[in-house]
């Protein structure tokens, strides 16, 4: 029988809101497996979403946590946003820092009255764009990818992103339940590492690549079933994709949790930037600033 993956962690990430990252140096290839659970439904509660806006912002969290997995230092931030006309959502955003996860969309309630009990990513977006913003906090340096909102899901267009504005070979796949139980999110990312350093030509600009697609050719046998199965362990589902692999390195990830970063001392920050003028125009009848949080749906009243 084929080793055990290397570095496997003592307790095996069974369970929700975890993260595991793995490996397969032999193949040049790197991964990350995510499954949400009450941190989904902690997020989800702060607004009163219609059932397909909630499984569309769940699929965004698992996204946000897979490629915010991929991040270095604590420091590091990913935001991910969708921006679109024309569809029930106007805006979608979530981000990951150090662990923490959050999100909320904009939608117009009446519009998806009209909408059937499973609309596509076109019917709930219309006409849009997916863009990643990454904060590298120790580096002081911001990137931002944009590239067209098109696919039959979210996990379409941002494997998209990948191969356009990243160029870096990248399969995704995530499994979604929502019940009486709670919320399930699930999902599976699996990338190529770039070569191009080295002076050879770079992978995206090859017709074919044995290692990428033995590799992906793997990664597509994953069922949703089992990316939200609690009883299956994280680095189960590594095992059963990849066991005849000669190496392949595990890696417990984060924790996960909600982390709206929302407090009045925060928000006095962000005021403390306006102008006094400006701070004047803000204030009610009462001479308070009121400022909602969209993230949590909190309400913060500060004092000027």
């Amino acid at each position: 029988m084929p080793p055990m993956p290397d570095s496997l962690p003592d307790q095996p990430a069974t369970g929700f809101d975890r993260l595991v990252s793995f490996t397969i140096p032999a193949q040049d290839c790197r991964g990350r497996v995510v499954r949400l659970g009450p941190v989904l439904d902690e997020i989800l509660a702060a607004h009163d979403y219609p059932p397909a806006i909630k499984l569309v912002l769940a699929e965004a969290l698992v996204l946000t946590a897979l490629v915010g997995g991929l991040l270095k230092d604590a420091d590091d931030q990913l935001t991910i946003q969708a921006q679109a006309n024309g569809g029930v959502i106007s805006l979608l955003v979530c981000d990951y820092h150090d662990g923490a996860l959050r999100g909320y969309v904009q939608h117009d309630p009446a519009e998806f009255d009209t909408l059937g009990s499973n609309p596509d990513l076109p019917a709930l977006f219309g006409e849009g764009y997916l863009a990643l913003t990454f904060d590298m906090g120790g580096e002081g340096k911001r990137y931002q990818g944009i590239v067209p909102l098109e696919g039959q899901s979210l996990t379409e267009a941002l494997q998209a992103y990948f191969g356009q504005s990243e160029q870096v070979p990248t399969l995704i796949r995530t499994g979604l339940k929502s019940g009486a139980a709670g919320n399930v999110g699930g999902g599976l990312l699996v990338q190529h590492l770039p070569d191009g350093e080295d002076g050879r030509e770079r992978l995206h600009a090859r017709l074919n690549h044995p290692q990428w697609e033995h590799v992906s050719l793997l990664a597509q046998t994953i069922q949703p079933e089992e990316l939200i199965e609690q009883d299956l362990s994280l680095e189960e589902i590594v095992w059963r994709l990849y066991h005849e692999e000669d190496r392949i390195l595990v890696e417990r990830g984060a924790s996960l949790c909600k982390g709206c970063r929302c407090s009045a001392q925060h928000f006095e920050q962000v005021l403390a930037r306006f102008s006094h003028v400006d701070r004047v125009e803000m204030k009610d009848e009462t001479g308070v600033i009121r400022i909602d949080c969209a993230f949590c749906s909190r309400q913060f009243c500060v004092q000027d």
